[in-house]
């Protein structure tokens, strides 16, 4: 199916993204443990991811060069809020 907006060439454009961040020197901190895993288990997970979206969404567009950056990064804080919420839910299923 060919798509109209190119969502599959932006869908992939992020997937390469976030497999990016995972060799960013500050994705991983000791024994692989990275820092939403810690934010996670204090419970404050969603609140920085959303928080974070807003940020990089309300910055879009302000810094010459980097909105596209900008962008892939508030739709990364957006997939690791959808998982916490996937997990959340699936706690709360198997309770």
């Amino acid at each position: 199916m060919i798509m109209k907006y190119n969502e599959d060439k932006i869908l992939k454009e992020i997937g390469d993204y976030i497999k990016d961040t995972y060799g960013q020197h500050y994705a991983q901190v000791k024994e692989g443990v990275q820092v939403q895993d810690l934010l996670r288990s204090c419970g404050i997970d969603k609140d920085f991811c959303q928080a974070n979206a807003i940020k990089y969404l309300a910055r879009f567009g302000k810094k010459d060069g980097r909105n596209r950056k900008d962008l892939l990064k508030a739709v990364h804080y957006i997939v690791l809020l959808m998982s916490s919420e996937d997990e959340s839910n699936a706690k709360s299923k198997s309770k």
